[in-house]
């Protein structure tokens, strides 16, 4: 399911950087590349004439005319960057960022442990008991 959740806030972020963000539910980052990417196109793309386009194919001619090769590259690399973000954030890396304790970590997420319960409480992952060591 960890793939699957990666791979969905991945497209999102390419459909709109932010997006994904949102779905992983990281309001900062969210806003930040949401705010960057409108302030982008706000600057680069020829916002005058695309509005003035009857079509939306003349829209996408107008947007390609109109704009240079750093244009789009500075576009691309936001959408990018956004994407590659999202599916890291999704993945949880790097693992063991969140454990600041000196106690027991989870296997699977990395995060500190409960020694009372038997499971993860993060992830819930099943946790097998420690053998007891054997006395002198």
């Amino acid at each position: 399911m960890t793939w699957f959740r990666a791979l969905v806030a991945a497209g999102l972020s390419v459909i709109l950087p932010g997006a994904g963000h949102a779905l992983l539910r990281d309001w900062v980052r969210a806003l930040l590349f949401a705010g960057l990417f409108v302030s982008a196109v706000a600057i680069f793309l020829p916002t005058d004439q695309l509005s003035a386009a009857s079509s939306m194919t003349g829209a996408v001619d107008t947007a390609m005319e109109g704009t240079g090769t750093m244009d789009r590259f500075v576009l691309s690399f936001i959408v990018l960057f956004a994407a590659i973000d999202a599916t890291i954030r999704a993945l949880g890396l790097p693992r063991n960022s969140s454990a600041s304790g000196d106690g027991p970590t989870c296997p699977q997420c990395g995060r500190e442990l409960d020694e009372e319960l038997e499971f993860c409480h993060w992830c819930t992952t099943r946790l097998e008991p420690e053998p007891e060591p054997d006395g002198p």
